[in-house]
């Protein structure tokens, strides 16, 4: 679940990013050699991009990849288990788990 809303407020950061620089998905897509369709499934929260397409996405939009990852945090593993993500609330408030 917690993976499923990082991907989801990623999308939401990568969408404000390519609406504030004027790019159609097609456009971003063409400039990061990527589909279309890859653009869309970032967008909609459903995959998360490789570190490599993270950097193209960003350097594209002229912003920071942190701007794309901005709400998105790793939370380390407990010693006998596995980590997460959680994901800030919209205005910054707590962490949703």
């Amino acid at each position: 679940m917690r993976e499923e809303q990082a991907a989801k407020q990623l999308g939401r950061n990568l969408w404000l990013a390519r609406r504030r620089a004027g790019y159609s998905q097609e456009e971003l897509a063409a400039i990061c050699s990527l589909h279309r369709t890859e653009i869309g499934q970032l967008e909609n929260g459903r995959r998360f991009p490789r570190v490599d397409t993270l950097i193209k996405l960003a350097t594209a939009l002229e912003v920071g990849p942190d701007q794309l990852l901005r709400g998105v945090d790793w939370i380390p593993p407990a010693p006998a288990s596995a980590g997460g993500f959680a994901v800030q609330g919209v205005n910054g408030g707590g962490r949703a788990r």
